[in-house]
């Protein structure tokens, strides 16, 4: 079996997990900022509930598991055709 048939594949899978890890973290990072600067102001339920209401954040955070997730399947996929053929 050539290396054509599952490498590229298992490499995509690796990218995908890459970029939905680095989307994972910006989206936290996001939220964290957001409620850092909402407890400087005199309201603050926000900020003791410790949920964002911006779009960007969430936006990150789902864009980064459905990321991890294609990775980690495309990865598991690449895996599976090697080890069987």
């Amino acid at each position: 079996m050539s290396l054509t048939e599952y490498v590229p594949l298992m490499i995509i899978g690796a990218v995908f997990l890459l970029v939905g890890i680095i989307l994972l973290i910006l989206g936290n990072r996001e939220e964290k900022d957001y409620c850092r600067t909402v407890s400087n102001q005199t309201d603050v339920r926000k900020y003791l509930e410790h949920r964002s209401d911006s779009i960007q954040a969430w936006g990150f955070k789902v864009g980064g598991i459905i990321a991890v997730v294609i990775g980690l399947f495309l990865l598991v996929m690449g895996f599976v055709i090697w080890v069987l053929l």
